[in-house]
């Protein structure tokens, strides 16, 4: 039932949403048409906005924006002729997913050893160096990352390519860049939920209990220590999949953030609005999934 719930409020949600994304990119100064090379004439500019209904009132607007909608037409772009704004999802998302999904990979793999590496050895000199590695991962962020290492490993010795698309070597720099803040992210909750669960009691009856060392740290304390990394996990792959916006304009990706990037400089509305709406439903999903594998992980967690 919570479930089911959670899933009638979702429609709802999106079209809140939605209607603050149109009226909010209509607000921002500037038009659709104001970044041509040549200056249109009052004669060609009416003819355009007549064109794309930019004539009429919003409200008009946003009412033919819901008809589309409830075909499944998030509208025409503005700035990609001949192009709908499905389209060009559907161009930039496999870039995106692949990017935020290798970037998350990286976040878990190196940030839940990190964490359980440190918490292990609490008190000695070998957690200190995993904190402070964590604490500097979630310090710098990838607008400098990124640069760093594309002269350190692309310009200085050049081991990989500098930007574009084309193979999985071109995958390696943005990946580093925009996993790192999130694996030190995963890092410090990992550390700090296995040195919580380390102290409770229930892992000193195991340990009483003559089981080895290895065996109370990987089957009993890890499954709750990992419960903060679940909760985080779901707004993490959210914030991977929509905020590689620097990273995919740094490494020119042809991914969704560097079409949310110029579509938004470019006053692209239905572009605009409908990558919100997108990403939107991707992070309410998301927050939904993690939901529902945060209580198989924790059997006291029960909603009515």
């Amino acid at each position: 039932m919570y479930f089911l719930r959670r899933l009638a409020f979702l429609p709802l949600l999106l079209l809140a949403i939605s209607l603050l994304a149109f009226v909010l990119v209509r607000l921002a100064p500037g038009g659709p048409f104001d970044r041509e090379r040549k200056p249109a004439s009052p004669e060609i500019e009416r003819a355009l906005l007549a064109r794309y209904h930019l004539d009429e009132p919003v409200w008009k607007q946003y009412l033919r924006f819901l008809g589309g909608l409830a075909h499944g037409d998030l509208g025409a772009s503005l700035k990609y002729r001949n192009h709908t704004v499905t389209d060009v999802i559907r161009q930039g998302l496999p870039v995106s997913l692949t990017l935020g999904a290798c970037a998350f990979a990286l976040a878990i793999g190196v940030g839940v050893p990190a964490g359980f590496y440190g918490a292990a050895r609490r008190g000695q000199w070998r957690e200190v160096g995993v904190s402070l590695a964590s604490l500097l991962a979630v310090c710098v962020p990838a607008f400098v990352i990124g640069p760093l290492l594309v002269m350190l490993l692309a310009v200085k010795w050049p081991w990989f390519p500098v930007a574009l698309w084309g193979s999985p070597w071109h995958l390696v720099l943005p990946t580093v860049s925009l996993g790192l803040y999130f694996g030190g992210r995963v890092a410090r909750l990992m550390r700090e939920g296995m040195i919580q669960t380390m102290e409770a009691e229930f892992i000193n009856t195991a340990r009483a209990k003559g089981l080895s060392e290895a065996r109370v740290l990987l089957r009993h304390a890890v499954p709750l220590a990992l419960l903060p990394v679940v909760s985080y996990a779901g707004p993490m792959l959210a914030d991977l999949l929509t905020g590689s916006f620097v990273v995919e304009s740094l490494f020119q990706l042809p991914g969704l953030g560097m079409f949310m990037v110029n579509s938004s400089l470019s006053r692209d509305y239905p572009m605009v609005v409908g990558l919100v709406l997108f990403y939107a439903g991707l992070l309410l999903g998301l927050n939904l999934l993690v939901d529902f594998v945060y209580g198989l992980l924790d059997p006291r967690v029960r909603h009515e």
